[in-house]
């Protein structure tokens, strides 16, 4: 028998050798893009509030007020059961375990949305602190914290 026409292919150590290099890999990939990821799912809170302060809008100029519920959940409801062409807003991408909040002054004129973001955004340096309509958006004058409250 010739030797050349019995090995035909690879060994089981062969084998074993390349998964564990390609599993090394893409589990080096994946812990660098979790950064990545964080940064994405903040964007998209940033956008999602300023959606929901575009709907907002809509609302005021029909109501001339702001919805009453000081909550995500009734503020949902107002706005898709309020006839302004809005039919969903928003959920945070890591729903439930994080939600965004809103709270609206006792006059109904002006509100706050708040998100948690998981890193540190440029937005944070532009957004606003302190306590405003029963939310905590962060110490004042601290951009080192991680709740980007937005308002009119």
């Amino acid at each position: 028998m010739n030797f050349k026409n019995k090995r035909r292919g690879f060994t089981l150590i062969e084998m074993l050798i390349v998964i564990t290099i390609i599993a090394l890999l893409a589990s080096l990939i994946l812990v660098g893009m979790g950064g990545a990821r964080a940064k994405t799912r903040d964007s998209r809170r940033i956008a999602d509030l300023h959606n929901v302060m575009n709907a907002l809008e809509l609302y005021y100029a029909k109501f001339y007020d702001y919805p009453d519920d000081s909550n995500w959940d009734g503020l949902v409801a107002a706005l898709t059961t309020g006839d302004i062409g809005v039919t969903r807003v928003p959920k945070d991408p890591l729903s439930p375990n994080k939600t965004y909040e809103y709270g609206v002054s006792g006059d109904n004129q002006d509100y706050v949305l708040k998100a948690t973001l998981e890193t540190e955004d440029h937005a944070l340096e532009e957004d606003i602190d302190g306590s405003v309509y029963g939310l905590d958006c962060g110490s004042g004058g601290s951009d080192t914290d991680s709740f980007y409250c937005i308002r009119p």
